[in-house]
């Protein structure tokens, strides 16, 4: 199951007949150099990855961030706030992790919205390597990337700080996964799930 999804495109999480169970969402970015009197400086960057859980009605259920590092069932998990980037270039490694576990995600959970801000406000643009994937694996392995954004080397993302990754879904008994990758003119958090819920679900 090789994919690499395009916004508006769908696919099933089925693999060899049965759905995928464990996937993960990874960001990456550095920090921002600033040249100055005195020479260049690295300025640190906080990109936030977040889960929002809404229900068949569109209803926000649940919301994992960096504040909340866990959902009430337990299904999804958050590595943790990296609030810096790599300062000292591209390691390769993702700095936030969110792993989800689709079977243990509750029966009244319609939907699972994968989201980005960045949380000081730093132009996606200006963020040197920020880029965002959903992958098949865990937090030490990644099997199968099954879509990503390079959110530093787009254009539409320019201007922007916050966007929306993509929507795990239920269909039927099954999950599908739509791919979104769409910047929006929220600034936080909130309001960011809010846009998702309206214009995305």
């Amino acid at each position: 199951m090789s994919i690499s999804l395009e916004k508006g495109q769908r696919i099933s999480l089925e693999k060899n007949g049965s759905g995928l169970n464990k996937v993960c969402i990874g960001i990456n970015w550095g920090a921002i150099e600033k040249k100055g009197f005195f020479g260049t400086k690295k300025v640190a960057v906080d990109l936030d990855a977040s889960i929002g859980m809404f229900d068949d009605q569109k209803a926000l259920m649940d919301v994992i961030y960096f504040g909340q590092l866990a959902s009430k069932d337990g299904s999804i998990t958050h590595s943790g706030d990296d609030t810096t980037g790599d300062m000292d270039g591209d390691d390769g490694l993702d700095n936030e992790i969110i792993s989800i576990e689709l079977n243990r995600v509750p029966a009244n959970v319609k939907s699972v919205a994968v989201v980005l801000n960045s949380y000081r406000g730093q132009d996606f643009a200006t963020i040197p390597f920020a880029s965002i994937r959903l992958y098949e694996g865990t937090p030490s392995r990644v099997d199968n990337i099954i879509a990503s954004y390079n959110i530093a080397n787009e254009p539409k993302f320019n201007g922007a700080v916050s966007m929306v990754l993509g929507v795990l879904y239920r269909h039927n008994t099954e999950w599908k996964f739509r791919a979104i990758g769409e910047p929006t003119a929220d600034k936080k958090l909130e309001p960011l799930l809010k846009t998702t819920a309206s214009d995305f679900l």
